[in-house]
């Protein structure tokens, strides 16, 4: 089995080596990654874990700008899956995103190898399952993207970089959480918090006096957290893969499927000092601790964790709007972020999303205007690519909230490649949501309560919004944001709160022209799989 393996993962790079236009002068990184179930117990109850390389969360993806990123996946599970890689834009290849829309799930017992290459792009990102449930019981890991040598830090270059993945955690076993959704219950409230898999005993050592970036990624299920470090503070340098002004901040609320980098220095006595995850708007306040530890400290933390908000939500949203972009510091390239003035394009079309929760056939679902989506067995690209018919219908979804009961669709929306859009993500819910957009990031150009209207426009930050690929919306209120439709190809826009998107609170973004050029899209992978009605193709 491991040779046959092993000769699958060669043929895979060969084949697609073939079909992918990489930069021939950036690196590559090789990755051979076995998928596993394995007994772990986070919160002290044994379960069954998914583990890569046996480890329990996922290793670390250290890469640079232009990379090319090799991943061969070995699923040695009982169930089909998929990997997707949260804020990696795939440009011009949404043939590696990782999502069922995209992708035939890797079959048990079998491989599959991804080739993306990190175009373009700096920042801290995230990985996770997107089948099923199987994100409830781990294969989540980090993805961090550096800087080329040749392009300067808006910051001093810190003494060294701790990556920290945050996450709810869900005692019970993933596939009886998928039956509790499945019987048209709701998803139970989470066990505890984690951090790097651990409730409390995590370490990070520094030594006193210097600066050190802290990577956090909220990889989580259900829960916003609030992040923290007893007597210190937080210098806030990167948001998704853009350089922010760099404030200053006590702690920051990190919402799902969110990621932030900040600049701590230790400023204090030689001691250890709590690192403190907690959730942010639920009615019990969970939270997970780690330590600071000062280089020849002797000392534990001392004193009580320190509090963080719970359900301030004008704080919150206070917060979020003081988030900007830094205009002057550059990004991947060596032009500056404001050089692009995204304010002053012209928008395409506005489109409207509200979310709901709702009943179809006596189960509970979630919708979008009145839209419940339902993946086909056949990828919705695959479909698209070999024009398959009686797949999905282009523009099966309303672009404005419609009145009246939902009803089960495949949802796509067509839009022309370079379209400029204005969505506004209306949330009428007492609850929090949070929205991601795979292949583009957006700008976060307003916040607001109850019901957006045409007037809101007039307090949009149209300046230096900060661009991101996830943005929360609080309760009963509306983000907006400002995209362009730049990379094509067939797009998940969906909710990043997990058992949401499972009963279908997404859909998918077709940005298309009809030019077949590799100027805009890489061919089709010579390892493509095919399943559905594309199988025997």
């Amino acid at each position: 089995m491991r040779r046959a393996v092993f000769l699958h993962f060669l043929l895979g790079i060969l084949a697609l080596s073939s079909s992918f236009q990489a930069d021939a002068e950036s690196p590559y990184r090789y990755y051979n990654w076995k998928v596993t179930y394995g007994t772990i117990a986070p919160l002290g109850v044994r379960q069954r874990g998914i583990l890569i390389n046996g480890l329990f969360p996922g290793p670390t993806i250290d890469c640079e700008t232009n990379d090319n990123v090799i991943v061969n996946i070995v699923n040695d599970l009982d169930e089909p899956f998929l990997m997707t890689w949260n804020g990696v834009q795939q440009r011009k290849t949404s043939w590696q995103d990782g999502v069922l829309g995209t992708n035939c799930p890797i079959p048990p017992r079998s491989n599959w190898t991804y080739k993306m290459q990190m175009k373009d792009q700096i920042g801290t990102f995230s990985y996770f399952p997107s089948t099923l449930m199987h994100r409830a019981a781990g294969g989540f890991g980090a993805l961090n993207v550096h800087r080329r040598p040749v392009i300067s830090l808006p910051y001093p270059e810190p003494d060294d970089e701790f990556t920290l993945i945050v996450n709810d955690w869900f005692n019970a076993d993933h596939k009886v959480l998928q039956h509790t959704l499945d019987s048209g219950k709701s998803f139970p409230f989470p066990d505890g918090l984690l951090i790097n898999g651990h409730p409390n005993s995590s370490v990070f050592t520094g030594e006193q006096g210097k600066t050190y970036l802290f990577r956090v990624s909220n990889v989580g299920m259900t829960t916003s957290i609030n992040f923290r470090i007893q007597e210190h503070t937080l210098k806030l340098v990167e948001v998704e893969g853009s350089h922010t002004l760099q404030d200053v901040y006590e702690s920051l609320d990190i919402h799902v499927g969110q990621s932030v980098a900040v600049l701590v220095t230790l400023h204090g006595k030689v001691k250890d000092y709590h690192i403190v995850a907690s959730t942010r708007f639920t009615t019990v306040t969970l939270a997970a601790t780690a330590r600071l530890h000062y280089a020849g400290s002797r000392t534990p933390p001392s004193g009580p964790i320190p509090c963080g908000p719970t359900y301030q939500v004008h704080w919150s949203l206070k917060q979020a709007r003081s988030i900007r972009w830094n205009l002057t510091a550059n990004a991947a390239r060596p032009n500056p972020q404001g050089s692009f003035h995204f304010g002053t394009i012209k928008v395409t079309r506005t489109i409207i999303f509200a979310n709901s929760a709702t009943r179809i056939n006596g189960k509970l679902r979630y919708a979008v205007n009145g839209v419940s989506h339902v993946n086909p067995s056949t990828p919705l690209k695959l479909a698209d690519y070999f024009h398959i018919p009686g797949v999905f219908t282009l523009n099966s979804i309303p672009v404005t909230p419609i009145h009246g009961p939902a009803s089960l669709h495949t949802a796509v929306l067509g839009t022309a490649l370079h379209d400029f859009v204005e969505i506004i993500f209306q949330n009428n819910e007492n609850t929090m949501q949070s929205w991601h957009i795979d292949g583009h990031s957006f700008w976060t150009v307003g916040y607001g309560v109850r019901q957006w209207n045409p007037a809101r426009r007039r307090h949009y930050n149209k300046v230096d919004a900060n661009s991101r690929h996830t943005v929360q919306v609080y309760p009963n209120s509306w983000s907006a944001i400002l995209v362009s439709l730049d990379n094509k190809g067939m797009w998940n826009l969906r909710s990043a709160i997990w058992p949401r998107q499972y009963l279908g609170q997404q859909l998918y973004v077709r940005a298309w022209n009809n030019e077949r050029s590799l100027l805009t899209e890489y061919n089709i992978p010579a390892n493509v799989l095919k399943c559905g009605k594309a199988k025997r193709l």
